[in-house]
């Protein structure tokens, strides 16, 4: 068994206003349950996950806009998905390419695309769906 503080949400976008209120709305759903970090790139996204995976935590969702600086939604989903399979990938954007979106599917396990400006309950009802799948595919570990 795994306790819930071992469990990691990420959050990643260019734009601070965003990052910081998708973390309150997460704050504010979840409480202390899950350990909710922010990224203002995918590359700074990539080293967090890395870093708080060797420090013991799990990364169970990560929520990302598409169009950054630097790396592209799409290509660090694949980086995610390559590193963390287990992780429920979920894109948050204003404007995407469909095929970009499609490529996020088929080759980063994208879980979820919402656009921007998001509903706070719906991304919660994504994410929850997202846990109730990471708890089905991996066994052997509870993060209730």
């Amino acid at each position: 068994m795994v306790d819930t503080k071992d469990g990691l949400f990420l959050c990643v976008d260019d734009e601070q206003i965003v990052l910081h209120s998708l973390r309150d709305q997460l704050y504010k759903h979840y409480g202390k349950q899950y350990l909710i970090e922010i990224a203002e790139s995918a590359e700074e996204g990539l080293e967090i996950l890395d870093e708080f995976s060797l420090d013991g935590y799990t990364p169970l969702i990560v929520i990302s806009d598409w169009l950054m600086p630097g790396m592209k939604g799409d290509e660090f989903f694949i980086q995610v998905h390559r590193r963390f399979p287990h992780v429920i990938k979920v894109m948050l954007s204003g404007q995407v390419d469909p095929t970009a979106v499609q490529r996020a599917r088929d080759e980063g396990d994208m879980f979820e695309m919402i656009s921007k400006p998001w509903d706070a309950k719906e991304l919660i009802r994504y994410i929850d769906r997202g846990l109730a799948q990471f708890k089905r595919t991996v066994s052997g570990k509870s993060y209730e």
